[in-house]
C-alpha cells in the first residue's frame, strides 16, 4: 500500500513539475490530461478520488480511535502504536495525493485557459492589424478619391466656362440671324415694291406704245 501511495505521489509531482516548466514534454502531458478528461476519463478519475477520500476518512476515524485509547493508560500496546503510526502515514499520504491531484487539475485548467487567452489575443491582434491595414488602405483610397473629385470639379468649371462661351456665341448668332431675318424681310418688301413699280412702268409703256400706234394710223389715213 505504501509503495502504491508513494508511486502515485511521485507521478503527480512529476506531472506538476512538467506542467510548471516549459519543456518538450509539457505538450505531451497536456495532451494526455486532455484525453483523460474526455469520454469516461472524468468518471474514472472521480471514482478513484472518491475511493481515496473514503479511505482517508476511514484512516482519520482509526486515528481518532487510537487517540481516544491513548487517553486511558495501559490500554494501548506496541502493535497498536505501529498501527497508529501506519494509519497516520497512510492518512498523510492520501491527503497529499488528493492535494497534488487537485493542484495538478487546477494547473492543467489554468494552462488551457492561458492558451485560449493567448489565441484570443493573437486573433485580436491580427484583427487589429488587418483593421489598421484596411484603415490605411481606405485613407489612401480616400485621398485618391479626393484628388479625383478635385480634378472633376476643375473639369466641371472648365466645361461651365466653355458652356457659357458657347451660350454667348449662340445668343450672338441668334441676334445676327434675327437681324438677317429682318433685313431679308426688308429686302423682300423692297423687291415686291420694285416689282410693282416695274409692272406699273410696263403698263405705262404699253399704253404709250398703243397711243403712238394709234396716232400713226390716223396720219396714214
Amino acid at each position: 500500500m505504501l509503495h502504491l501511495l508513494f508511486s502515485i505521489i511521485f507521478v503527480e509531482m512529476s506531472v506538476i513539475l512538467l506542467l510548471l516548466f516549459r519543456t518538450p514534454l509539457r505538450k505531451l502531458v497536456i495532451m494526455g490530461l486532455d484525453r483523460m478528461k474526455r469520454g469516461r476519463g472524468p468518471v474514472v478519475i472521480t471514482t478513484v478520488g472518491g475511493t481515496i477520500l473514503v479511505l482517508l476518512v476511514t484512516s482519520i476515524s482509526s486515528i481518532l480511535t487510537f487517540q481516544q485509547r491513548e487517553i486511558e493508560p495501559g490500554t494501548i500496546n506496541p502493535t497498536d502504536q505501529v498501527l497508529f503510526t501506519r494509519s497516520l502515514l497512510d492518512t498523510s499520504l492520501m491527503g497529499f495525493i488528493l492535494f497534488l491531484g487537485l493542484m495538478m487539475d487546477r494547473l492543467h485548467h489554468y494552462i488551457r485557459e492561458l492558451r485560449l487567452l493567448r489565441k484570443t489575443m493573437e486573433a485580436v491582434k491580427k484583427q487589429s492589424r488587418s483593421f489598421d491595414d484596411a484603415k490605411n488602405g481606405s485613407s489612401e483610397d480616400l485621398k485618391a478619391m479626393e484628388e479625383e473629385v478635385a480634378s472633376l470639379k476643375s473639369r466641371i468649371k472648365t466645361l461651365e466656362s466653355e458652356c457659357a462661351a458657347k451660350t454667348d456665341e449662340v445668343k450672338s448668332s441668334e441676334s445676327k440671324s434675327e437681324a438677317l431675318k429682318k433685313q431679308s424681310e426688308g429686302l423682300l418688301l423692297e423687291y415686291d415694291r420694285l416689282l410693282e413699280d416695274n409692272q406699273s412702268l410696263r403698263s405705262q409703256l404699253q399704253e404709250i406704245g398703243q397711243g403712238l400706234a394709234n396716232s400713226d394710223g390716223k396720219k396714214t389715213m
